[in-house]
């Protein structure tokens, strides 16, 4: 496999390679020259600024956006102000940073999103130089202004910005600086000259990189590693400095013997290796340097941009793409020229079996000899992940899998997971999809990063199947990626509402957790009201519907929340009618939905009473207002005003032409005025109780005229009367008047009832008067109740 190896470079212990990724298909006409540039890492988007090629008054810059390989994917003239900076968010949406502080967001397609700005003050003083930078709260940006002072915001998503102190004895900008983020804080490392300042929030505190070279007069660049764990600077006399970003330890320090500052410096490490290195580039160089004395130089021919990767760096020109890395230990152990590895033994083996030649069996047993064939199949496996060309992922995985099949317990999952890995990463890094992904950068970016960064790029079919492929739960794959296409279809301005419903429809089916009421929003967001409402037909969940339709045609909603059968959504939606539309058409709307005003009238009976009369009114029920009025009078503590709710319900009782209630109405109102005269005759507390309770109060009191005179007046039965006479004498143990009223004439209640309440009181002696009154039938009942 000795052309695998032909664009290797050793470096130390380590070496590196230059993969083309692609051959760029764009039509630049002067290269990235007179270029912004600014590309996303993990494989992500190419964003340019290309100033007109001739310059005039009406002459305006062009932003463009194009993927990895180089297919353009948005442009538009700039016409906003000058910008200082490109950048890209994590979620692949583009910054651009003017010098008047503005930072104004696009989408991947060059969609205007957003703007903020990063402080009034920036305005006048202007900003000279901006960086975006990643941290774990998001993406942030930070500039420097005229006045030389930093002002940062960490996440541009919660925006709160930071303006950082002074530096002494800065004069504009500084000759070079970075974003640190360390112990959770976001600081700016800076060099004025030859002297290091770390800002942070509260302080400006000076630092000296440890054994940093005595020669250099001045820092001119510096990097911070992917990570943030690592930094480097380049000084006037060419020395590169590389150790710990808390610049307490320092790694290696080589002598480039290039004294120009460079154009771009950024760090090439694998996170697992040992070998820190940097990537410097120049004008026509191309320059690696490590831990070691030794340096690889490359010529570069045209002009190009370096792009930070966690486990390398993409050179981005006009014509190529390429990933410059350290090539992958367990790639060195197979493909270095006379390996004695495991998996160079392996993939020999392979090979002559392929051949049919009995040299294969030879090195078979020198593998199982050694008892190292489990980790053969192992550093196939992990090198193929590494390869980015097809046919040596191919001939490693076969090697791996011949292996295989002489281990008796080799676990599959990991070849089985490295297959279904590399299928998804040869599928994205075709040209047409052009994201280069590593094998290293889609383990830490995850399988849902990558299904979301391809269906921002409306990438849905290749979505789909990779869902599909990699058997992720519907709800987070295919349902996920369908219902992102449908809030973009429903943008469609060109198609007809009927169309993009049906089509909706039709694809997404039954899928699995996807709520046609979130894509009717988004439709209804982009003034699209009536498919909106075609959309939310299909939406199974009343309690996903109705919400959105309140917004946009009320009584659809009401009529919906009731159909749902939950007294809840329907109360939720009266409550939005009530407060958004005037009384009179309130209450008519009610009118029309039966089920909605009963509901509304049981709420108003606990909530809201005078709704629950003005309710009546307007619907001239005159039965419901007597008995309105009937239940305000016993909340009145006033005679006179109870006495008039009362007398109101008569009168709706009349108009409801209902007998029975208005005459027991009036009969209430008698009854609490001859109460009243009672109480200001004689001092009894006789309001507000009832027939029967005031003719016993009366009773009890030694008032039988009164008494006599509310039997007749309101007609009270005989037997009641009796009864209640009765039970009062003998409570207060009156027993003359009883024997009296016993005598005064013929009881309608026979004479049983005046045995058992004597008995009842514990006077037999009274009781034994009656028992000769009592009839023949009853007189074993008196006897025994006497004893």
């Amino acid at each position: 496999m000795a052309f695998i190896t032909a664009n290797w470079n050793p470096l130390g212990e380590a070496f590196y390679r230059k993969i083309e990724l692609y051959e760029m298909g764009w039509s630049l006409r002067d290269g990235l020259k007179e270029c912004l540039v600014a590309a996303a890492p993990y494989g992500g988007p190419i964003a340019l600024l290309r100033q007109p090629q001739r310059p005039s008054s009406s002459a305006r810059p062009q932003l463009e956006i194009y993927s990895s390989s180089g297919a353009n994917m948005a442009s538009f003239p700039w016409k906003s102000g000058p910008v200082r900076q490109l950048g890209w968010t994590v979620c692949d949406d583009l910054l651009c940073i003017q010098e008047d502080g503005t930072v104004l967001i696009y989408d991947l397609f060059g969609a205007f999103k957003r703007h903020f700005s990063m402080g009034n003050e920036v305005v006048q003083t202007q900003v000279l130089e901006a960086k975006v930078f990643h941290s774990p709260y998001g993406t942030g940006v930070a500039i420097v202004t005229g006045a030389s002072r930093f002002t940062l915001a960490t996440n541009i998503d919660d925006l709160k910005l930071r303006r950082l102190p002074e530096v002494p004895g800065l004069q504009g900008a500084p000759s070079c600086w970075a974003v640190l983020t360390q112990d959770r804080q976001t600081k700016v490392l800076l060099a004025n000259g030859a002297d290091l300042y770390i800002l942070d929030n509260t302080s400006c505190t000076p630092v000296t990189p440890p054994g940093l070279s005595p020669q250099a007069c001045s820092i001119v660049n510096m990097a911070v590693s992917f990570s943030y764990k690592y930094l480097t600077l380049f000084t006037d006399s060419g020395h590169l400095w590389m150790g710990s970003a808390n610049l307490k330890d320092k790694l290696s320090e080589v002598d480039t013997k290039v004294r120009t500052p460079p154009k771009q410096m950024v760090w090439c490490r694998r996170p697992k290796s040992q070998q820190p290195s940097v990537v410097i580039m120049w004008d026509r160089l191309l320059l690696v340097a490590g831990e070691c004395t030794d340096t690889i130089q490359y010529t570069l021919d045209e002009d190009c941009v370096c792009v930070a990767e966690l486990d390398g760096v993409r050179i981005v020109g006009g014509s190529r793409h390429e990933l410059l890395q350290e090539v992958p230990s367990a790639c060195q152990d197979i493909f270095k020229i006379a390996s004695m590895a495991p998996g160079a033994l392996l993939l020999e083996a392979h090979k002559e079996y392929e051949k049919s030649s009995q040299k294969a069996d030879e090195y078979l047993r020198e593998i199982k000899e050694q008892s190292v064939l489990g980790e053969a199949v192992r550093q196939c496996v992990e090198a193929a992940g590494y390869e980015h060309e097809p046919e040596t992922q191919k001939t490693l995985l076969r090697a791996a899998s011949f292996g295989k099949c002489f281990l008796s317990n080799y676990p599959p999952e990991p070849f089985v997971s490295m297959c279904r890995d590399l299928k998804v990463l040869n599928s994205v890094r075709d040209y047409t999809v052009g994201i280069p992904l590593t094998h290293t950068q889609y383990k830490q970016m995850t399988v849902q990063v990558l299904i979301d960064r391809l269906v921002y790029r409306k990438l849905y079919p290749l979505a789909i199947e990779i869902c599909r492929y990699l058997k992720t739960p519907e709800y987070q794959g295919v349902s996920r990626v369908l219902k992102h296409w449908a809030c973009c279809k429903v943008q469609q301005k060109e198609e007809p509402d009927e169309s993009i419903a049906h089509a909706v429809s039709v694809k997404l089916g039954e899928a699995a957790g996807i709520s046609y009421s979130e894509i009717a929003a988004r439709a209804y967001e982009c003034g699209r009201t009536e498919l909106a409402i075609k959309l939310l037909e299909f939406e199974p969940r009343s309690g996903e519907q109705v919400p959105l339709l309140l917004k946009m045609r009320s009584q659809l909603a009401l009529s919906k929340a009731i159909e749902s059968g939950d007294t809840d959504l329907v109360y939720t939606v009266v409550t939005y009618l009530k407060n958004e539309m005037n009384r009179g058409d309130f209450f008519m709307t009610l009118r029309n939905q039966p089920v909605a005003l009963s509901l509304y009238r049981q709420f108003c009976k606990h909530q809201e009473q005078d709704t629950l009369k003005d309710l009546f009114n307007q619907d001239d029920d005159h039965q419901e207002l007597g008995n309105f009025y009937v239940k305000a009078s016993y909340k009145e503590k006033k005679l006179e005003a109870r006495l008039s709710l009362l007398q109101s319900a008569v009168d709706e009782y009349n108009k409801a032409k209902n007998e029975f209630a208005a005459k027991a109405t009036e009969e209430e109102m008698k009854l609490l005025r001859f109460q009243r005269r009672l109480d200001e005759e004689k001092g009894e507390a006789l309001l507000g109780l009832s027939l029967q309770e005031t003719l016993h109060a009366l009773l009890t009191s030694n008032f039988h005229k009164q008494a006599e005179q509310l039997y007749r007046d309101f007609r009270v039965p005989d037997k009641r009367y009796w009864w209640l006479k009765l039970t009062a004498l003998a409570e207060k143990d009156d027993w003359e008047e009883m024997e009296k009223f016993a005598k005064s004439k013929k009881s309608p209640i026979g004479y049983l009832p005046f045995v058992e309440v004597c008995v009842k009181q514990h006077n037999k002696y009274e009781a034994k008067k009656y028992v000769s009154k009592v009839t023949p039938e009853q007189k074993v009942k008196a006897h025994l109740a006497i004893g």
